[in-house]
């Protein structure tokens, strides 16, 4: 089972701009993307009758947006699907605007009976000093309670049954390795936060078995260990794509009952700035179910 994880930046423009021949070329058979930023109509019609497409969009035209899609004539297929975080984790006023359009969930089911729970989030962004970072903040703290409750659910069922895949664009990193320039963003810039970062590394261990205090597991940095990157976000700005200037803010978050069947890992980097179709790179990983 292969899974990609990418942030579109607009799915309109990633196909105007080649991802459609990307995907055909691509042998993925679960696809999470981020930053849709289309109508579920135009994203269905987009990828054509070859492909089971569920998208939820942004409340607010032009922001955010999640989807995940799978091909038709794979053996995974998307079931029941949920929007958004959980209602009981909001207040009376319920889910605010900014909020829509950045969590999905579909169940999949997986050969000799077992079930995963694939997510594509998309967090937030945030920027210090406005309350974008508030409510970056005060969404992660949702999203700590909703993958606890998946992790919960992955336990009691044991390995193979009921596990979770947390796949997207985070916003941060967790360490020196995941960004290239470390020092002038540190504490600095929103992303780099040393409170950010404190609630990645309560969600995720390193190790593909997992511990027993993070419900779950960074399949990236569990696969590759303690290598630089790989980088799967370069800013628009400057050199940065040419120089590697990057930063690792793609994840796959799985329980550890699927981490531990996770292969391989690979990020696939446009060869030129002018063949890009997203600011971000896809992120796969191959499950051996």
């Amino acid at each position: 089972m292969k899974i990609t994880t990418v942030n579109v930046n607009g799915v309109r423009a990633a196909f105007r701009k080649g991802f459609g021949d990307w995907l055909a070329n691509d042998d993925s058979e679960l696809y999470c993307l981020q930053e849709v930023r289309a109508t579920v109509e135009d994203t269905v019609t987009l990828f054509g009758s070859a492909f089971d497409v569920r998208v939820w969009p942004c409340r607010i035209k032009g922001r955010a947006g999640v989807a995940l899609v799978a091909r038709r004539d794979s053996a995974f297929s998307l079931g029941d699907t949920r929007e958004g975080l959980p209602a009981a984790l909001y207040d009376e006023s319920g889910e605010p605007d900014v909020d829509s359009g950045r969590w999905l969930e579909a169940e999949v089911s997986l050969p000799g009976g077992g079930s995963l729970t694939l997510v594509s989030a998309y967090l937030h962004s945030g920027e210090l000093g406005s309350e974008k970072q508030e409510q970056k903040l005060a969404y992660l703290e949702r999203a700590t309670k909703r993958l606890s409750e998946l992790a919960a659910t992955a336990r009691a069922a044991g390995a193979g049954a009921a596990q979770a895949l947390v796949c997207g664009d985070f916003n941060i990193v967790r360490t020196e390795r995941d960004i290239k320039n470390w020092k002038p963003n540190h504490n600095k810039v929103s992303g780099v936060m040393d409170e950010e970062i404190a609630i990645l590394d309560a969600w995720m261990s390193d190790s593909l078995e997992g511990t027993a205090k993070h419900p779950a597991v960074d399949v990236t940095r569990a696969l590759l260990g303690e290598v630089q990157g790989p980088y799967t976000w370069w800013s628009q700005r400057g050199k940065a794509f040419d120089n590697d200037a990057g930063w690792r803010i793609d994840y796959q978050m799985a329980t550890p009952g699927l981490a531990t069947h996770a292969a391989e890992v690979s990020v696939w980097r446009a060869p030129s700035y002018a063949e890009r179709w997203s600011d971000h790179a896809p992120l796969s990983i191959t499950y051996q179910i």
